[in-house]
């Protein structure tokens, strides 16, 4: 079955690599316009190189202020899929204040601002859409060194549900992908393949 999103508007955070770059290109091949967002220059650098339709956007998720406005002028965007995800893991004992703080900034403020932006478009347009977040494993199960970063995918997951039931009415769908953690660029070498895919 061919999939086409032509004339589709897409937007994907974490695009330089792993997952969120799979994405990227995986949506234009089928024919959607991408916007790439990633914090690192050099990676949208080398996407561009890789797939030039591509429109890249530098912007540290974590910053709510840049982030708003470097994403107010991307457009109407039909698909989100809220990518973007930072790790770094500690014993429970060990964890920090500010790896506290990185780690739901990125894996659950974030992925928030970025999904209300693209909400509020989606809204006023009353044209429907479809908002993708990308959690993991860790939100289901404990792992050894992963309590703050399951803690955030857990969080995500009942983000994902609550904007389900706040989003319906405008006809946007909200899907929850959950991967293999340790398949991730984000913890060791290589893209995951995903486990689960849920409509929530």
């Amino acid at each position: 079955m061919e999939i086409s999103f032509a004339g589709k508007q897409a937007l994907v955070t974490g695009a330089g690599k792993g997952i969120g770059r799979a994405t990227v290109l995986a949506l234009a091949r089928c024919g959607a316009e991408v916007t790439a967002v990633t914090r690192t220059q050099a990676d949208l650098n080398s996407l561009v190189l890789e797939c030039p339709s591509v429109r890249p956007v530098c912007v540290d998720l974590s910053d709510w202020e840049a982030t708003e406005a470097a994403l107010k002028d991307v457009g109407p965007v039909d698909l989100l899929v809220n990518n973007a995800a930072y790790a770094s893991l500690q014993p429970f004992l060990e964890v920090t204040p500010e790896q506290f703080d990185m780690s739901f900034n990125i894996n659950v403020k974030a992925a928030l601002h970025v999904a209300q932006i693209v909400a509020r478009g989606l809204k006023a347009r009353g044209s429907g859409g479809s908002i993708v977040n990308i959690s993991s494993q860790a939100s289901q199960c404990a792992l050894r060194d992963h309590a703050v970063y399951c803690a955030t995918k857990g969080a995500l997951d009942m983000l994902t549900k609550t904007m389900a039931l706040e989003l319906g009415p405008y006809q946007v769908t909200r899907r929850l992908c959950c991967y293999f953690l340790f398949g991730t660029r984000t913890l060791s070498g290589d893209i995951s393949t995903f486990a689960s895919v849920k409509k929530i």
